[in-house]
């Protein structure tokens, strides 16, 4: 799978947490969370999702590190081992 696919994967559940984004907003090296106004549960839900939807674990002592949308199709990457 490569970034693309990820991005918009990240995307897609992002936007099923938050349906009122516009993909076309957003800022791929700006925090998610800020730019989205997601509180800790939606983001929770959001981290949840795509552990789920990739079928990888994301422990939370790495939620820390999931920050920008570049962020988490890097540690996804690293996760599917690409």
């Amino acid at each position: 799978m490569d970034d693309t696919e990820l991005r918009a994967i990240v995307i897609a559940t992002l936007k099923a947490i938050a349906p009122e984004v516009e993909e076309a907003e957003l800022r791929p090296d700006r925090p998610l969370r800020q730019q989205v106004d997601l509180d800790s549960m939606d983001w929770l839900n959001f981290l949840i999702g795509l552990a789920d939807k990739l079928k990888v674990e994301i422990p939370e002592a790495d939620y820390r590190k999931l920050v920008t949308v570049n962020d988490l199709v890097a540690y996804l990457r690293g996760k599917l081992g690409g």
